[in-house]
């Protein structure tokens, strides 16, 4: 979105979700190799980008204040430097995040934040790297950013890095996430895990009924849940919560978690769910949602 009248540009930075997530190796360099399907969802995080002399981020939003204030441990800031350096610029931009997802809760918020700093950037300052360029860059930052930057639902392979796009329409999945309000950083769930690794399980065919999908996804795991339950013990009572909920389809974790997500068969129906969880446990974050196959939809 670029402001009128002003060289002002905001980008959305959505949630995504991993469908199902499969560890199928580690590398002898430590980096585990994944077979999984991401999607997005409709709620996101939101950046804008806007001239300045110096480079700044400034955060706010219900989890601005969550955030690390170390400049050099900061993947936003850390986009927009390597972004610059990669262009031979000097890094200037004034960067708002509005930060509205949970921190460290397997939605790839940081990464996502990353992904849209680099698309805005480029735009504001009018530079166009070469597409594998970019694509390393993104890698460097994270294991999510080279999905989050293309913004498209995929099935992932190697650390990140190899992308399939969905060969047809992502069905508009009803969603509810719930998140406990503990972080639950990424490095520590994997640090739990132990080999034998899953073999890669693509779906090769994405079912465009929910019933179906949900189905598909059963027949699959997230190789980190037991991990991140062990971590976080209050993931179970989450899922039960999901699960419990009439017309649940299918609860997971997302990622390394804590959140985990409910596929349920209408929004109505989801949207009651969210409104029940809520009622029982006023300290979750909550809320409905959708699945989004492309994250342009939502500019």
């Amino acid at each position: 979105m670029l402001h009128p009248a002003e060289n002002i540009i905001t980008v959305r930075a959505p949630a995504k979700l991993n469908l199902y997530l499969h560890v199928t190796g580690r590398r002898v360099d430590g980096y585990h190799e994944l077979d999984s399907l991401i999607v997005f969802t409709e709620l996101h995080d939101e950046i804008t980008v806007a001239p300045q002399d110096c480079l700044t981020l400034q955060e706010s939003g219900p989890f601005g204040d969550h955030l690390r204030r170390d400049p050099s441990d900061n993947i936003v800031l850390q986009a927009a430097s390597l972004l610059a350096t990669l262009a031979g610029l000097r890094a200037k931009a004034k960067i708002s995040l509005y930060k509205a997802l949970p921190i460290a809760a397997g939605l790839g918020g940081g990464s996502a934040d990353a992904a849209a700093a680099l698309r805005a950037l480029c735009r504001l300052w009018l530079i166009d790297p070469k597409k594998e360029e970019l694509e390393t860059l993104a890698l460097s930052l994270g294991a999510d950013v080279p999905v989050c930057l293309k913004g498209l639902a995929a099935h992932v392979g190697g650390i990140g890095e190899v992308l399939k796009p969905l060969s047809q329409p992502l069905p508009r999945v009803p969603l509810v996430l719930v998140n406990p309000g503990v972080p639950l950083p990424t490095q520590l769930v994997y640090g739990l895990l132990r080999a034998p690794y899953a073999p890669p399980r693509p779906l090769n065919a994405l079912p465009k009924d929910t019933n179906e999908l949900s189905r598909s996804l059963a027949q699959r795991n997230n190789d980190l849940s037991q991990p991140a339950r062990k971590l976080c013990p209050v993931i179970d009572d989450v899922l039960a919560a999901l699960s419990s909920s009439e017309g649940c389809n299918l609860a997971r974790l997302s990622g390394s978690g804590p959140t985990c997500f409910g596929l349920f068969t209408d929004t109505d129906v989801a949207e009651a769910a969210a409104s029940r969880i809520s009622a029982l446990r006023a300290d979750w974050w909550v809320k409905p949602t959708h699945c989004v196959g492309d994250i342009t939809s939502l500019d």
